[in-house]
């Protein structure tokens, strides 16, 4: 099938054309996003593979579909980007990935934690100017905090996985309890006395109406003073300003973000050379205690490998049976 890639980066190209090497799609990639103003550089194609950034309202979806796009194949789990109702009611088939390789954003989950924990950039940068001083460095054990998992779902479970082995006492809040989670020791609560009882609490559930803003001054007001807070779920879940106002208040003692409700205009591009715009994020970066990155708790050789692959099959059972088991429906949608 003729595919156009979009926000297609040299590590998308290489793991891509590597699984499609016994597939034999054929593939056209883009670097810009598809949004409103490059929807024509697609225009013919049958199938669109995009990613996070790519903004797909029912204004772009009814041009994608009067341009021949039947397919829009997602290298992600998340599908938030897309209007899934509008593209059913045209008949546009969106098919994603619905588990690539959780313990990539696992690990790197936990790694925002560490990090934050023990200052390690802040010891990082001292130590390369010679400042050996551990003054300002003090950090706590792990082992025995209270940590509230938001979600526990593949991620959200193989973050469990990881904190049972540091000792943690584990807390969750999911419409759908998980068995291994159960098994390892996590107590469900409601999600008032996850906020009021947890050291750390960890965001893994999806975006959607009833979780954008999740974590807004309300919650943040039930949370522990000097809470760790990580994201590395969507933007959009936490409240940015919100966050902000509680780092000033020192209510949120730690910040670890690998997402930011913005992130469209920031993320995935080297910006190095211009003046950022975005006056939210640039007072993110003022607080000594908040660690960004730029979305890339999948970015493993293991996650891309295996968000190639998938992709792929997903594309290539589209156009043998036209249906496909990881398709996002309505009743997906009424459930996330």
């Amino acid at each position: 099938m003729k595919v156009a890639v979009c926000s297609a980066k040299p590590y998308d190209r290489q793991f891509l054309e590597a699984a499609n090497l016994n597939i034999g799609h054929e593939l056209a990639f883009f670097d810009l996003p598809l949004c409103e103003e490059t929807q024509k550089m697609v225009e013919g194609f049958p199938a669109v593979c995009i990613f996070v950034n790519d903004t797909l309202n029912a204004d772009v979806l009814r041009i994608l579909f009067s341009q021949g796009t039947r397919l829009i194949a997602l290298r992600c789990a998340g599908f938030n980007n897309v209007d899934i109702q509008a593209a059913v009611d045209l008949g546009l088939h969106v098919v994603r990935v619905p588990a690539y390789s959780p313990h990539s954003v696992a690990e790197h989950c936990v790694g925002l934690m560490l990090a934050l924990n023990r200052r390690l950039c802040q010891a990082y940068n001292r130590v390369r100017s010679g400042n050996f001083e551990l003054q300002g460095l003090l950090g706590f054990e792990l082992r025995g905090k209270t940590v509230g998992i938001i979600g526990t779902g593949r991620i959200g479970t193989a973050v469990v996985q990881i904190l049972h082995g540091f000792g943690c006492r584990l807390i969750a809040y999911d419409p759908q309890h998980s068995s291994e989670c159960i098994r390892l020791g996590v107590e469900y609560v409601p999600l008032e006395k996850l906020y009021a009882d947890s050291d750390i609490i960890t965001v893994h559930c999806p975006l959607n109406q009833k979780t954008h803003h999740l974590i807004g001054r309300a919650a943040i007001m039930r949370m522990k003073q000097g809470i760790m807070l990580i994201n590395t779920s969507r933007g959009a879940v936490i409240d940015t300003q919100a966050v902000i106002e509680g780092l000033k208040s020192s209510k949120i003692g730690y910040l670890g973000l690998d997402v930011y409700e913005q992130e469209g205009d920031l993320f995935f591009q080297d910006l190095s050379d211009q003046v950022i715009q975005d006056d939210v994020f640039l007072r993110l970066l003022t607080f000594p205690n908040v660690l960004i990155t730029g979305h890339q708790g999948f970015f493993t050789v293991d996650a891309l490998s295996s968000i190639a692959q998938t992709t792929l099959q997903n594309i290539s059972t589209f156009e043998r049976d036209g249906i496909c088991r990881n398709e996002v429906t309505p009743a997906l949608l009424r459930m996330s």
